[in-house]
């Protein structure tokens, strides 16, 4: 089996169930660190040609970090392309199983299971559930709308988005509105856009200030497990 992940998340989880499988990642897969596949551009612009020439036996995408144009492209070259989606906790874990066991022939690999354990483990969050927002971009400000993973994760950990029932997934939010929106908290992740101490919280001088790990609030894989112990502590 010969396989060029599109997805950082998905390359994570590749990589750590069975190293020699990937021989395409994209230029943004920062995870294992030890990474040697070959680079072909971005989640939004993969050289079609780059990946074609690896004679790859799948490509690995989903259906919100991958253009559909790229994904027909290859496709008709005669590369078989499986889109994930996820937008849930469940999705993830089903779709990381489908990957792993059903696509790639792989066995299924402890770190999914010490990861469905960890988040079966949790408790439920006592209380009502905290409203929040969650910028993921600024210039312009944009945050978590809708049907996400990141929104389903937080709701879980007793966040209570105050966007998930906006029409957007990732809707742009005015700061003034950002800031007039009934959160009692702004959650800001480290990706994509790398809010930091000394940028974002500034922008909130009203509210108090989360600064999470994004990898640990967006990936779906071997992180997963980590995410479950960190995040509620994270979050208080």
């Amino acid at each position: 089996m010969r396989a060029v992940s599109l997805v950082p998340s998905l390359t994570e989880a590749v990589a750590r169930t069975a190293p020699g499988l990937l021989v395409g990642v994209t230029d943004w897969c920062t995870h294992p660190a030890d990474l040697t596949a070959a680079r072909i551009g971005g989640t939004k612009n993969p050289d079609v040609a780059a990946i074609t020439a690896l004679a790859p036996d799948l490509v690995i995408a989903n259906e919100e970090e991958n253009r559909a144009p790229d994904l027909d492209a290859l496709r008709a070259a005669g590369i078989d392309v499986l889109v994930t989606e996820v937008r849930t906790l469940e999705q993830a874990f089903a779709e990381l199983h489908h990957v792993l066991v059903e696509r790639c022939g792989l066995a299924r690999p402890r770190w999914l299971d010490e990861a469905e354990a960890a988040w079966a483990d949790l408790r439920a969050p006592s209380g009502s559930a905290r409203p929040a927002a969650v910028p993921i971009w600024r210039r312009p400000w944009m945050v978590l709308g809708h049907d996400t993973f990141a929104g389903d994760l937080l709701a879980r950990l007793g966040i209570r988005n105050v966007y998930a029932d906006h029409a957007e997934r990732y809707p742009r939010i005015p700061l003034d509105e950002l800031n007039a929106s009934g959160a009692e908290l702004v959650v800001l992740p480290d990706e994509p856009y790398r809010f930091t101490a000394d940028d974002g919280p500034e922008a909130f001088p009203a509210l108090p200030a989360v600064l999470v790990d994004g990898r640990l609030l967006t990936w779906y894989g071997p992180s997963l497990a980590e995410a479950a112990r960190v995040l509620p502590s994270a979050l208080r």
